[in-house]
């Protein structure tokens, strides 16, 4: 009988030590968080870890970085950090997000680019409060429907992927600035693209697009068009509208028109050597 009052006792030791190792991880963990202009911060990034359970009972975290941590899965718990407004999760191995990031409302900026994402859950569109999102380096060739209701969103990243058109839902998206679309497999782009009236900055470089339609012409908010390395062959006449667009830019970061690398014809192509103006001068003349 003594025995046995023994061995409860021994269990109950046993799980009053594992409690307190799980309180003292969840503090651990929590020595590590920063109050930054008035935010709760917690970077566990380039620390080569598997996320802690007691990472999800900091529900008062508002920024959180996880980036190159060679994560292969996120945890569905993620929902239970409901105050996140800012979640980096680049540099790492994964290829879904789960659905329960859809339940993170308050959620301004994600972070998710050089994964390995094949798709976007649909629950993203959930997000309604989102004004950044990057997607580059990953593996997509679409977005879900749902991500129409991210209408609050101004710089939308989905460079280095799969994309033969653009997705439907980026059209809805009108508070768009920034759109970046580099190397992806872009043939065309859609007359809808003039919907994206606020437009300031829009790189379609490295993709297959033959020719311009002329709604993009309508986007005269544009101050850096990049359309480097396509295929090219002429501009619509319309394209002098795009007044913001102040020179032939060459450094990637340049503001302006980026033209280089395409097969122009005559006479766009010996038009062009006179600069910005000198294009724009032709095609008003035309």
């Amino acid at each position: 009988m003594g025995g046995a009052v023994c061995m409860e006792e021994g269990k109950e030791d046993k799980r009053s030590v594992r409690r307190e190792d799980s309180l003292m991880s969840a503090d651990r963990i929590r020595r590590f968080t920063v109050k930054q202009f008035g935010y709760n911060i917690l970077s566990l990034a380039r620390r080569g870890l598997k996320i802690p359970d007691e990472l999800w009972e900091m529900v008062e975290l508002e920024k959180l970085n996880l980036s190159l941590n060679s994560l292969k899965v996120l945890q569905p718990q993620l929902a239970l950090l409901s105050n996140l407004v800012v979640l980096n999760l680049w540099g790492n191995q994964l290829s879904s997000l789960p659905a329960e990031i859809g339940q993170l409302r308050r959620l301004r900026v994600l972070f998710v680019y050089r994964n390995r994402l094949t798709e976007v859950p649909e629950e993203l569109g959930d997000c309604t409060q989102l004004e950044v999102l990057s997607l580059a380096n990953n593996q997509l060739s679409y977005l879900p429907d749902s991500l129409a209701n991210l209408t609050r969103l101004r710089k939308l990243n989905l460079s280095h992927n799969h994309i033969a058109h653009i997705p439907g839902c980026v059209y809805n998206m009108k508070a768009l600035v920034f759109l970046h679309l580099a190397c992806n497999h872009l043939e065309n782009l859609a007359e809808n693209i003039q919907s994206l009236v606020e437009l300031k900055i829009l790189i379609v470089e490295g993709n297959s697009l033959y020719s311009l339609p002329k709604a993009i012409c309508y986007l005269t908010r544009l101050e850096l068009l990049n359309l480097d390395f396509n295929n090219i062959k002429d501009v619509p006449q319309e394209m002098h509208q795009l007044s913001r667009l102040e020179k032939l830019a060459c450094h990637p970061l340049d503001k302006g028109l980026h033209i280089v690398h395409n097969p122009l014809l005559k006479p766009i192509k010996e038009v062009l050597e006179g600069g910005i103006t000198a294009l724009f001068n032709y095609l008003k003349a035309g």
